[in-house]
């Protein structure tokens, strides 16, 4: 980004303002907290949340990468404060902050710093803002040196992580491509929906590096790896191919008007806050008005930016150790080849996904195991599945078609559900991509709420 552009974009971002400095309206049109915070609950946790949503819609950032980007800033923030407020325990060593420092500031200084180094931008204009709203103090200074370190401290823990190459698209035999006919190719040049988003043509896999990151909770990328695939000469592969045939299809008689809406709704495609950025987005809408204090906000969102990396790590661990294709490429080129003996498994040359068909392998589905953890994470910190909530297309660039349309949720389950569902609709996942994923995402969210950030005492 140029300086020009930097400064354009700098000119959308709202003033932070605190509660306890201002009653102004939180939030701008650039901003996804003006689409649903309360001005009672603005806090300097969301402030930076928000920063880093922007910069991923802003960069048009991957969604495997936009995972990664999230966790940095969100768990060096949290560190910083702990580290002063010394309430939870923690796992990186970072020690014992200065006594007199504002938590605050250093949150937002070591999540700037890490936000830096994963987002390649400065931050200087956001960061600057920032601290205009704090009074000059010791306690400013001594916290603004200690977040920097702290988000140092991180970045430098993070260095060897597996991370850097894995931002190529290419193999490097991290895994071996399958032989058989289950195989994934590049579906064909079909990426596009108009309106909406576009792939390039017979483009290479998507990061086939990404899932031997070094994860943030897991024990090992494999720790949720899925099940193997069916055999495709099976009776539930047949099921699978002609249920996804039927109901995905551009031209599906099958999907209803509601099924069709949920498909756009969840895409969350390029040019926006990507699957991990979404719940995100929604585990802010969700806990703004439950009564955590400052560090336990802090906390929690460390704990969701730390688990929807890994739910990156363990969806792309899985989708390149089992390689296998999307429904696309077997309904429109290798029914043939399967020797399944069903009639359902039919060669139909004209068919398309109903949203476009991503290039990368299908098994499993990133979607269904950003939701489920994302979901199964809120569902522990308030102790209930049970919500009732509106909501609106972070992002309607890619689907206008979603203006003003407005789904309503009673439970976190239906969320994930209606998340993970949304990629069989648009005829771009089989069911077992999504099952699997499901079962895989709250696996991380509850084996992350256990044993990471506990209260000291």
């Amino acid at each position: 980004m140029n300086r020009r552009q930097l400064l354009k974009s700098a000119a959308g971002i709202s003033l932070l303002h605190l509660a306890a400095c201002s009653t102004k309206p939180y939030g701008s049109k650039h901003s996804y907290l003006s689409q649903f915070l309360l001005p009672e609950n603005q806090n300097t946790v969301f402030f930076w949340i928000d920063t880093a949503l922007q910069q991923v819609r802003d960069q048009r950032i991957t969604p495997p990468r936009a995972a990664y980007n999230f966790a940095m800033p969100m768990v060096a923030g949290f560190l910083a404060a702990n580290g002063i407020t010394q309430t939870f325990s923690e796992h990186f060593q970072i020690g014992e902050g200065p006594k007199d420092a504002n938590p605050e500031i250093a949150y937002g200084v070591a999540f700037a710093t890490a936000a830096a180094e994963v987002f390649q931008q400065p931050f200087l204009l956001e960061k600057r803002r920032f601290l205009n709203q704090f009074a000059d103090s010791t306690a400013k200074q001594a916290a603004v040196s200690w977040g920097k370190k702290v988000g140092k401290a991180l970045i430098r823990h993070r260095n060897d992580d597996g991370s850097e190459p894995s931002e190529v698209n290419f193999y490097f035999d991290r895994y071996s491509r399958r032989e058989d006919t289950l195989k994934w190719s590049p579906t064909g040049p079909f990426y596009s929906a108009n309106p909406g988003p576009a792939f390039g043509s017979f483009e290479r896999g998507l990061f086939p590096g990404h899932g031997q990151i070094q994860p943030w909770t897991m024990s090992s990328s494999d720790q949720f790896r899925a099940v193997d695939f069916y055999d495709p000469r099976s009776q539930e592969f047949a099921d699978e191919f002609n249920r996804i045939r039927l109901l995905g299809g551009a031209d599906s008689t099958e999907r209803t008007e509601d099924e069709s809406e949920i498909a756009l709704f969840w895409e969350d495609g390029p040019w926006g806050v990507t699957p991990p950025g979404h719940f995100i987005y929604l585990a802010m809408q969700i806990l703004q008005d439950r009564s955590f204090d400052f560090i336990e906000l802090a906390k929690y969102f460390a704990l969701i930016g730390m688990t929807q990396c890994d739910a990156s790590i363990s969806a792309w661990d899985s989708k390149y150790h089992h390689d296998i294709l999307r429904p696309e490429s077997a309904i429109r080129q290798r029914a043939a080849q399967f020797n399944n003996a069903s009639a359902e498994v039919t060669l139909q040359p004209d068919w398309r996904s109903y949203i476009p068909t991503p290039s990368f392998p299908a098994y499993t589905s990133g979607h269904s195991t950003f939701g489920a953890a994302g979901t199964e994470l809120i569902k522990l910190i308030i102790d209930t599945d049970k919500i009732d909530i509106t909501g609106q297309s972070p992002d309607l660039v890619i689907w206008p078609q979603l203006r003003n349309i407005v789904r309503r949720w009673y439970s976190l389950d239906q969320i994930a559900e209606e998340n993970g569902m949304s990629r069989l609709y648009g005829g771009v996942h089989w069911e077992l991509d999504h099952t699997q994923a499901m079962k895989a995402g709250r696996s991380i969210a509850r084996q992350s709420f256990s044993n990471f950030f506990t209260r000291r005492v």
